[in-house]
């Protein structure tokens, strides 16, 4: 069993992303991203998060865009905790324990805990906890600690991305002319009772998988629903959490 969350662009500047990038906007909305959670039980139980980049089919779109895309090689000696990696490329999940929507939305994000996860394509990673909406809004935010307070909590990713380099498939591939991208990485959850689950003790009741994409000096954001402007903190725009 899994969950399926497809992603589409943020659209305020998406005629200047466009233009500047060399392409149409029709191109840069058919950039297709999917997201797939599953919770796996071995060899640890893990939320694990599988995301699948594909450019257009369109053969010059997706030639023009592939060249430049900031999609780093993957290498274990740079799996470590590492603050900003929104300002590039980024996959980012959000997480919260309490449901939030209808008229106290506004109200109860500003109390909401919820946990932010960064992972850079290449190996890099962050996971930092929020009492509310933006709250702390110092920068970098404060990062997850496990439930003994004292360890920050890790991805992992999966074999088939840790492996070395010379066995790992191609970075990018292309078939029927589009280029394909992807990663997965899990993290570590415990069972609750009612067939919940949590992280460092916050409930998984919404979830929000998220991407940044840098092309050159413009970032694009890809979300399944955005605010406006794009903001992937707002809550509103959160799934429930279905496994």
């Amino acid at each position: 069993m899994n969950q399926s969350f497809t992603l589409c662009i943020a659209t305020e500047s998406l005629e200047q992303d466009a233009q500047l990038l060399g392409v149409t906007t029709d191109d840069l909305q058919r950039i297709d991203i999917k997201v797939i959670a599953d919770i796996i039980k071995q060899p640890a139980l893990q939320l694990r998060l599988t995301y699948q980049i594909t450019l257009p089919s369109h053969v010059l779109a997706s030639h023009v865009l592939a060249s430049q895309l900031a999609w780093p090689v993957w290498q274990q000696s740079r799996v470590k905790f590492t603050d900003y990696l929104w300002e590039e490329t980024c996959l980012e999940c959000f997480i919260t324990g309490r449901t939030i929507s209808g008229k106290e939305s506004t109200i109860r994000q500003q109390t909401a805990p919820y946990i932010e996860v960064n992972a850079s394509p290449d190996g890099r990673y962050a996971l930092y906890k929020f009492k509310g909406y933006r709250n702390p809004a110092t920068l970098p935010p404060t990062p997850l600690y496990d439930t003994d307070g004292l360890t920050r909590v890790a991805i992992n990713w999966s074999d088939s991305v840790s492996q070395p380099e010379t066995s790992i498939k191609s970075e990018l591939s292309l078939v029927n002319s589009s280029y394909q991208y992807e990663r997965r990485f899990s993290i570590p959850i415990t069972e609750l009772p009612n067939h919940k689950y949590s992280v460092a003790n916050i409930t998984v009741e919404q979830i929000h998988p998220c991407v940044i994409l840098q092309f050159g000096e413009r970032s694009l954001y890809f979300a399944s629903q955005h605010a406006s402007p794009p903001d992937f903190h707002n809550h509103d725009y959160w799934s429930t959490f279905e496994l």
